[in-house]
């Protein structure tokens, strides 16, 4: 397969893709940075062609088929929109949002819009733009289907602050996480280097020659072949908290990535419930903290009845 880019249009071409394969199902395997979804979507607006003509998603592929996508393009800034936001405190210098599960916290390739930043932005539009102008004022991130608690930098001065306090490892995270079996001992430090998955871009995973990472635990409650523990990540790896936990045989429940599927959850069972750090302002240490969303709550009450 060769592949060329530019700035707006990337053109892949093949010779022998799987005999028959769907054309969407192929582009995911081919290009694991963006979901389904997304691709599926490109395919609709005319945005991939086979052999030069539009198509549709279930188009099956025959050998010599060449493939041609153009991607939109990323506004140079993000634009704001009224998005509701769940603000636990704010001053002149920061925000802490409660964030809810599927919101994606900042614009990228597959989610140009509707995220966090551009929620934001309609509500702070002096955000701090740092050197990042696609994430104004991140200052660290949630993955999309965690939910939880974020700081936001409303300027230069609280964004440079912060970053200092989380390169410092000074920032306290504590989540709730339920995880599938019996989780032993109740208690436990992991330490396993993380990096790319060196067989799926999309992935990351326990590779030699990956950053540091370590996570603690402490169980919380056991329920029935499940146990709900608080976890605090000392580093700040992508997936650090899923990748862990499944490699010591304990996956998150609903994450489907690194986990296990649940029949009554819809997503990954992480909830960033306790936030602490030194405020801008005053330079004093403060917590905020966010109690479960109604859907984990759900989720244990259905363990309860059924254990």
């Amino acid at each position: 397969m060769d592949v060329t880019t530019n700035l707006k249009i990337e053109k892949l071409q093949f010779n022998s893709p799987v005999p028959g394969i769907r054309l969407d199902r192929y582009l995911t395997q081919v290009l694991q940075q963006f979901s389904r979804a997304y691709l599926q979507k490109l395919i609709v607006e005319g945005r991939v062609l086979v052999n030069g003509q539009m198509t549709k998603a279930n188009q099956r592929l025959k050998k010599g088929d060449r493939i041609t996508i153009e991607l939109p393009p990323l506004s140079a800034h993000p634009l704001a929109e009224p998005i509701p936001l769940a603000i636990i405190y704010e001053d002149e210098d920061i925000l802490v949002i409660d964030k809810p599960a599927g919101l994606t916290v900042h614009p990228g390739p597959g989610h140009p819009s509707h995220t966090l930043v551009n929620a934001v932005l309609a509500h702070c539009p002096g955000l701090a733009m740092s050197n990042e102008p696609m994430r104004p004022g991140i200052v660290h991130r949630l993955d999309k289907d965690t939910s939880g608690l974020i700081v936001i930098a409303k300027n230069d001065f609280a964004q440079e602050y912060l970053a200092t306090q989380f390169k410092r490892r000074t920032v306290s995270k504590r989540y709730l996480v339920l995880v599938k079996g019996k989780l032993l001992p109740e208690q436990g430090i992991i330490e396993a280097h993380i990096g790319r998955d060196p067989h799926s871009r999309r992935r990351m995973a326990i590779v030699e020659g990956g950053k540091e990472a370590t996570t603690q635990y402490q169980v919380q409650n056991y329920l029935d072949d499940y146990t709900l523990i608080e976890v605090t990540p000392m580093t700040g790896r992508t997936h650090q908290i899923r990748i862990h936990l499944s490699a010591i045989g304990y996956p998150v429940v609903g994450d489907t990535i690194y986990g296990t599927k649940s029949a009554y959850l819809d997503r990954q069972f992480i909830h960033a419930y306790r936030l602490g750090f030194r405020l801008p302002s005053t330079k004093q240490y403060q917590e905020f903290t966010s109690p479960l969303p109604v859907d984990l709550e759900q989720a244990l009450e259905h363990l309860t009845q059924n254990a």
